[in-house]
């Protein structure tokens, strides 16, 4: 057997066991009784050993020198670069600390979980103290590995090629566009576009029965995945087995509604991936910008379209049994494209929700550099969103305790949601010239069509090129901000 059949059956070997450690974090988040935390952090740990120890085995290196001479073009040759770039991410970690690592964060995320409702920030702070110490550590290896620096280290893992550089430019070019422009959305909405509340009931089992309804119009295959609650939402599991979970408020059915919008983006993703290359790394996902970008395409471009409305309209009305004036057209339109000041990025419109990521880059950055103390982090975040967003949270749980990202160690993933914001708006922009019927479509409630063109040019890709690359590829165009920022100017001020 050829070197690279042999790196092929040990990444085989790697994805099951990061996939059965996915599900397992599933159920931790979904049904997990309380009770069996500790025994679910030595299932998982033990799982990310197994795992790491593979990828780190010696006989690796020497496997990846040698298929490196053979004659591999293509996604083979694809597939051997991103291998290689997973051996190297992974041997900059030793085993006791991957260990240690997820013993640390499979507690604190469920210390989180019972924390955040009650406002319990020292329960959170006394649990996230060994998870912080453990990522400081990961980053520092990793620097030292990958000759990045310690924060560019860890964002490498989320958005492969990525620098800090890089978000400081695209997110320096927001900072000086989104405050003035969100007080000029909210005037301009105080002015032209008063709505009133949407009246009527909407109980958790209708939520439940229109989030379904949507996600099977989109083509969300249930034979391949299901949907559930957990605290926070989040889209799981493997590509032929996908995850999604979301959270229900009587009083709020579209946080519901676009939470599952959002995941069913994410899922389609994974479900659209090449699969024929599952189980390898050139077969995963392009990195998290672009995993967000999906969920984007369909949360904040194509379902707050007037053609997606007008769709999702009738089918709202007739299954929460409402009416009235409240529910007509333009008012049901205005009131799904409020642009607010408020406390929770997952709530957030569009224009306030960079100016939540970018608050989140920032603290993160300084938590692991350790010029912010966790104790500290209460008052600096709501500094930050006082100075940022305009508003200050009236309880610690919808302030620095709302995400679940760095309860599991996820430092660097912030950037991705707003960068993935901006390739959502650019591949859109696409997509309406391409391919011409889309609004007459959506307005019909069909999707295949928006689903073909994301399938041949984001999803069937999968690792095969670079983001940058796969952005150019399928725009025309490298990543340009200037198309989010006219997709902001051309929605709220119109």
């Amino acid at each position: 057997m050829s070197a690279y059949r042999q790196l092929v059956d040990r990444f085989n070997q790697i994805s099951a066991i990061r996939g059965a450690s996915s599900m397992l974090s599933w159920d931790a988040e979904t049904m997990m009784p309380d009770g069996a935390a500790g025994v679910r952090g030595e299932q998982l740990a033990a799982l990310a050993g197994v795992a790491h120890e593979k990828i780190t085995d010696a006989a690796l290196s020497d496997m990846i020198e040698q298929a490196k001479g053979e004659a591999l073009d293509g996604w083979d040759a694809a597939n051997l670069k991103e291998m290689e770039r997973s051996f190297h991410h992974a041997n900059a970690l030793p085993n006791d600390l991957v260990s240690a690592l997820t013993k640390a964060t499979s507690h604190c995320t469920h210390v989180w979980q019972a924390a955040r409702p009650k406002d319990d920030f020292e329960s959170f702070a006394k649990a996230f103290e060994p998870v912080l110490k453990l990522v400081r550590e990961a980053s520092v290896a990793k620097s030292e590995a990958l000759g990045l620096e310690p924060y560019d280290a860890m964002l490498d893992e989320y958005d492969p090629g990525m620098s800090s550089a890089q978000v400081d430019e695209y997110f320096g070019s927001l900072q000086a566009f989104l405050p003035d422009f969100l007080s000029e959305a909210l005037e301009h909405q105080a002015n032209n576009r008063q709505f009133k509340p949407l009246e009527g009931d909407t109980p958790t089992a209708a939520q439940e029965k229109l989030g379904r309804k949507f996600m099977t119009a989109l083509g969300f295959d249930f034979n391949h995945g299901r949907i559930d609650v957990s605290a926070h939402p989040f889209c799981g599991g493997v590509p032929g087995d996908v995850r999604l979970t979301t959270r229900y408020n009587d009083d709020a059915f579209s946080q519901s509604l676009y939470g599952v919008l959002h995941e069913t983006g994410h899922a389609m993703y994974e479900l659209g991936l090449p699969e024929k290359w599952r189980g390898q790394p050139v077969g995963q996902a392009r990195g998290m910008s672009m995993h967000e970008s999906q969920s984007l395409f369909l949360d904040m471009q194509l379902c707050r379209t007037d053609e997606f409305f007008a769709y999702a309209l009738p089918v709202v009305r007739d299954t929460f049994g409402v009416s009235g004036d409240t529910w007509e057209s333009e008012n049901f339109k205005r009131s799904l494209l409020e642009v607010e000041r408020g406390f929770i990025r997952v709530d957030a419109d569009e224009v306030t929700y960079p100016l939540h990521v970018m608050l989140r880059y920032r603290l993160e950055k300084a938590l692991l550099s350790g010029d912010l103390q966790i104790n500290d982090l209460e008052a600096a975040w709501n500094d930050e969103m006082k100075k940022s967003v305009g508003v200050v949270p009236d309880r610690v749980g919808n302030g620095c305790m709302q995400d679940i990202h760095w309860p599991s160690g996820a430092v660097g993933y912030f950037p991705t949601y707003t960068i993935g914001a901006m390739i959502a708006a650019q591949l859109f922009d696409t997509l309406k010239t391409q391919v011409p019927s889309w609004a007459e479509d959506v307005q019909k409630g069909e999707f295949g069509a928006v689903f073909a063109w994301l399938r041949e040019n984001v999803h069937q890709k999968a690792s095969l090129h670079s983001t940058p690359e796969l952005i150019t590829q399928a725009t025309g165009k490298p990543l340009d901000v200037e198309i989010f920022k006219n997709h902001l100017r051309d929605r709220y001020l119109s």
